[in-house]
């Protein structure tokens, strides 16, 4: 076994592993403010009221930062039996419960505010840098220590003791902690800015995809085109085969986000029956619907394989030759139509339960001409893309983030503070 005691010019060994000579290794109860100790906040905060002390939750934390939006509130007496954790400025607050680990700084703006049970202060003493030790509570340091010390099993939680002691390396030089947090803010903005974009991109195929649909916009080149809303058999029509044979096919699973996909794969174990004769040969170009699961969402379009296989529970169907299957696909995971699936099955008197073929093939959905169908796929699949593309910049950035904080959080990487 090699020593740990190896010499390493201009580095300590600690139990973090190596970090410069000018660096302390800490827990961060020794980085607060004594008098105002790591807590959670009120235990029982009351009934809201009008013009009372807003109190933050663990739900209002999001993404670094605090949503004032929707801040419960409870009396100014409660309040003041929990001065410890009143707000002020460049505070930082951590869940103990629900996001586990969630950090936020405390703005101006919140500045009086309490805490909930759920949520715990961190006050820094005014030689720490508050925006250097966020980062290091959201590096993947702390993550794993946070995931080590979980308590609880139904409803698990951080313990205040666990976040005392939790160990951080630390510039002794404010100005290096000043810069080092500086420089993984510009990535965190960058992620920021990239949701938002996701968001916004999102809800304008959302849009799109509700109008061009529904028929409330047309594409200008089609507008003096017809078309009908038609029930959903005069078009397509129940397919039920099942793999009496036994043939030794790939077997799906039909998933809310994802559609169709293979089951192993997915959920990383065998969850279907060992006898696959009674399950059902969904073919390429096959749609398949979870029956009982249907108002989630959970539709699929089977394109990839010859044949497959799918629970008897499902109902699978195929389309003729006047609907553009991509078109359909879209229409039918839309937020319209599963609202549409609800409504039916809340009304159904089928004792079976589900959405059955009978009363699904009922629904309607407006067909215009094939080439519309098309047109309008293909503007949808290029707004899906984008969002794609987005995700994997997002990916990718976050992925250099986490380079980063290895890097600077241990001081593998220095940085020149001359110019701060």
């Amino acid at each position: 076994m090699r020593s740990n005691n190896k010499h390493k010019p201009g580095f300590k060994h600690t139990s973090l592993g190596w970090i410069p000579i000018e660096w302390d290794e800490v827990d961060l109860e020794s980085v607060t403010n004594n008098n105002r100790p790591i807590s959670y906040g009120i235990v029982q905060t009351g009934k809201l009221i009008d013009g009372g002390v807003k109190c933050v939750r663990v739900l209002d934390l999001v993404n670094g930062k605090i949503n004032p939006e929707k801040l419960i509130t409870t009396t100014q007496k409660i309040s003041d039996s929990y001065k410890r954790t009143i707000l002020r400025e460049n505070d930082l607050v951590i869940a103990l419960r629900g996001k586990i680990g969630e950090v936020a700084i405390v703005d101006s703006k919140l500045v009086g505010c309490n805490l909930t049970r759920g949520v715990a202060l961190i006050s820094p003493l005014q030689k720490y840098s508050h925006t250097f030790l966020y980062q290091q509570l959201t590096s993947p340091h702390c993550k794993k220590v946070f995931e080590r010390n979980l308590n609880g099993s139904a409803l698990q939680e951080l313990s205040i003791s666990i976040i005392r002691k939790i160990p951080i390396a630390i510039p002794k030089s404010l100005p290096e902690q000043n810069k080092i947090a500086a420089i993984l803010s510009t990535w965190d903005e960058a992620v920021t800015k990239t949701n938002q974009i996701i968001s916004q991109l999102k809800q304008r195929n959302k849009g799109l995809l509700q109008h061009l649909t529904t028929g409330i916009e047309r594409l200008k080149e089609f507008e003096k085109t017809k078309s009908h809303v038609l029930p959903i058999h005069s078009f397509a029509e129940e397919i039920s085969k099942k793999n009496t044979t036994d043939l030794e096919l790939i077997v799906l699973s039909c998933t809310k986000y994802d559609g169709l996909v293979p089951s192993l794969e997915y959920f990383g174990r065998k969850i279907y029956s060992d006898d696959l004769t009674t399950y059902k040969i969904v073919s390429r170009n096959c749609f398949a619907y979870a029956t009982n699961h249907i108002e989630e969402g959970s539709i699929g379009y089977q394109a990839k394989y010859p044949a497959a296989l799918i629970s008897p529970m499902y109902t699978v169907f195929k389309t003729d030759d006047s609907v553009d299957d991509e078109y359909l696909y879209k229409v039918l995971k839309s937020h319209h139509y599963i609202h549409e699936y609800k409504k039916r099955m809340e009304g159904s008197i089928d004792r079976r339960g589900g959405l059955r073929w009978d009363e699904f093939s009922k629904i309607k959905v407006l067909i215009p001409s094939l080439k519309e169908q098309r047109a309008i796929a293909d503007i949808l699949n290029k707004g899906d893309e984008e969002v794609k593309l987005q995700q994997q910049r997002l990916a990718a950035l976050q992925l250099q983030k986490k380079g980063l904080m290895q890097k600077l959080l241990t001081g593998e990487l220095r940085v020149n503070t001359s110019n701060s």
